[in-house]
């Protein structure tokens, strides 16, 4: 027999429950104008911003949370580049239009995959051999075409906070592109949002840690793939350890 929640933790209970339907209806809402926006001929570029200047600061704000950003002002960002990040979302913390690799699963959620589309996202099937390749090279088409790519390496969110070995095989997109790397860390998210349960959102910090770029192609010094991925994930998991 599972013992009685208290009042507390009921009146949070409920309180998620509202805020999981907010946030889905807000989704394909906004999902919804960036639809009608495309048909209509708006670039794909200013559609890309609607998510960090509309979308996610209504979200963020609705979980009594508050995004701290640090870095990030020295880069060049008229420049592609490849954003590496542990695994969450950093929309609102960079200043650009934004692309993801998402897997391939999210082509199964209505409004959020046609959005992804619309706009350009990538999808990885990770049960497929042949799938890595192929993202690889749209990848590094879409960086050398001056845009800009977020992906996470660890494949998946961790469960305990504590960051997961990276991919290296996707990381070859820079190389291939000639873009530097942008190790980026987000701590905090996981007391925000934790990753047990269905939806239980709690107020807190999130900060965002923007690292130096990462050129592959550095003179004298040049990173093959394995080399790049361990320089990458060394910056995320130093920007992750606690400060004094």
């Amino acid at each position: 027999m599972q013992p009685s929640r208290s009042p507390g933790q009921l009146a949070w209970g409920a309180w998620n429950l509202l805020q999981l339907v907010f946030t889905l209806l807000w989704t394909a809402t906004l999902c919804s104008l960036v639809l009608l926006l495309y048909v209509l001929g708006v670039p794909v570029a200013r559609l890309l911003r609607m998510a960090p200047r509309v979308w996610a600061p209504v979200l963020v704000a609705g979980a009594g949370a508050r995004l701290v950003v640090e870095g990030g002002q020295d880069i060049d960002w008229s420049r592609p580049h490849l954003i590496v990040s542990n695994h969450q979302s950093l929309y609102m913390a960079v200043p650009v239009p934004l692309r993801f690799l998402l897997k391939d699963e999210m082509r199964k959620v209505p409004f959020v995959n046609w959005y992804a589309r619309a706009t350009g996202m990538l999808f990885l099937d990770r049960d497929s051999r042949r799938a890595g390749a192929i993202v690889r090279r749209q990848a590094a088409a879409l960086l050398a075409a001056g845009q800009t790519l977020c992906l996470f390496p660890e494949g998946t969110r961790s469960r305990t906070g504590e960051l997961a070995p990276f991919k290296a095989g996707l990381l070859q997109a820079a190389i291939d592109a000639g873009v530097p790397v942008i190790p980026v860390a987000l701590d905090g998210c996981g007391k925000v949002l934790p990753p047990q349960g269905l939806f239980r959102v709690r107020p807190g910090t999130i900060r965002v840690r923007i690292g130096t770029p990462i050129d592959p192609h550095q003179p004298g010094d040049p990173l093959d793939r394995q080399a790049l991925t361990q320089r990458v994930h060394d910056a995320v998991r130093t920007m992750l350890e606690p400060r004094i």
